[in-house]
């Protein structure tokens, strides 16, 4: 059987740096952060109130209510990004109602109806008094199942729950799927909650930065102050295609899927490995039939923890140090936006691919010695960017790369 090719059509972003394209990529250009202060945070009881800064859209006017009631917080997001991709790739509603096509999206949480329904339950006793939206929007399926719902989705339909590589497994299984022939066309991305119900556990393992007092300084992947991630959230969607079906509706193409890498570090359950991620990125190098010498950016996790960061430097630098290949941390700008990351990357990486730049890796001062060889952009590189390596790893050792290049 002939293997299929797979291209990307449409995407589609709601970020702290921007509501759409054009905002996301002036800020990504410009080194501009989305992190801020959330004063909710500090009044719950944070250590850390920093998170990225994202704006809860208006949906009254695009959407019915009945289609609204069953939608969570991380839904809406990627009900906006879902809308934009499909737009882009020309896909509208007369094609989805006449074709199928399937969608798989990363998320892994949904506080805050589940902590509504106990509220509500404690006050009232009385299930009658939920109301039937509450049970949509507190499945871990509440993402796929709104979008299937809303756009007529007829596909391959399920949530890729994989803590922070979740929105990058859910593009690789798209893919898998195309290549094989089982779907035509597959709506792929990741979403996050920024509510603080989603976030008070992480904020307890004390991993978040504390760095209050310059919140957009506060998220310095490879730098040797860094002192803890920063939360984040929103939604990313991508359109995924087989390439002859692409090309034969006249779609256009903004880069190929040509590998998906993969692993488990099998070890604590919430340690880093070097080699977990060394393997993932070479499994999708070699799925993609390229080299390192072939990666103009890599798209880096690293998130902004000391051993976390360290650990993706050494396997980094094991394939790409002293290399050609520009490397920098977009969660610099964006914070980490956990299950959605893996698909916001994905996005911003083609971003710089259509627009022939490297987003610069901010807050930079001072060189992890475990990241000293990598060509890290402290400032925006305006360069051709043809092939990109995007990594993601994950609690529980969970690891993804994804391999993408212009045609």
């Amino acid at each position: 059987m002939k293997v299929k090719r797979v291209v990307i059509t449409g995407i589609g972003i709601w970020s702290c740096i921007g509501h759409n394209k054009q905002e996301v990529s002036a800020s990504l250009r410009a080194g501009r952060s989305g992190i801020g202060i959330d004063a909710a945070r500090s009044e719950y009881g944070f250590r850390s109130p920093l998170t990225g800064i994202v704006d809860t859209p208006d949906l009254k006017a695009l959407l019915h209510r009945r289609l609204r009631t069953g939608m969570s917080q991380e839904a809406q997001y990627a009900y906006m990004a879902a809308r934009e991709a499909f737009e882009q790739a020309g896909v509208d509603e007369q094609y989805l109602l006449d074709n199928e096509v399937g969608v798989l999206f990363g998320n892994d949480s949904t506080a805050l109806p589940t902590v509504e329904m106990h509220e509500q339950m404690l006050a009232k006793h009385d299930t009658a008094l939920l109301g039937s939206g509450l049970i949509f929007q507190s499945m871990n399926s509440t993402v796929n199942m709104n979008l299937s719902t809303i756009f007529h989705l007829r596909g391959i339909n399920f949530s890729v729950s994989a803590a922070c590589a979740s929105g990058s497994h859910s593009i690789g299984l798209g893919a898998m799927f195309i290549r094989q022939g089982l779907q035509q066309m597959v709506l792929v991305g990741g979403a996050q909650e920024v509510n603080p119900y989603a976030m008070a556990a992480f904020d307890a393992l004390g991993t978040f930065s504390a760095r209050t007092a310059e919140p957009q300084k506060a998220s310095r992947p490879f730098d040797t102050d860094r002192d803890g991630l920063v939360p984040s959230g929103g939604a990313a969607a991508l359109v995924l295609e087989d390439y002859e079906h692409a090309v034969a509706r006249g779609a256009t193409i903004l880069a190929e899927v040509c590998g998906y890498g993969f692993s488990s570090n099998g070890g604590g359950i919430s340690q880093p490995s070097s080699e977990g991620s060394l393997i993932a990125m070479q499994r999708a190098l070699q799925d993609a039939g390229v080299t390192a010498d072939d990666i103009d950016y890599v798209n880096a996790h690293a998130t902004s923890t000391k051993q976390g960061d360290e650990e993706e430097a050494v396997a980094l630098t094991r394939l790409f140090g002293g290399k050609r290949a520009w490397v920098s941390s977009t969660k610099s700008m964006t914070g980490h936006e956990c299950w959605m990351a893996g698909a916001s990357e994905a996005v911003y990486s083609v971003l710089m691919m259509q627009e022939g730049f490297v987003a610069p890796n901010i807050n930079l001062e001072h060189v992890d010695p475990a990241a000293e060889t990598l060509r890290i952009a402290t400032t925006t590189v305006e360069t051709p960017v043809n092939t990109v390596l995007s990594n993601s790893f994950g609690f529980g050792g969970t690891n993804s790369a994804i391999v993408l290049r212009t045609l």
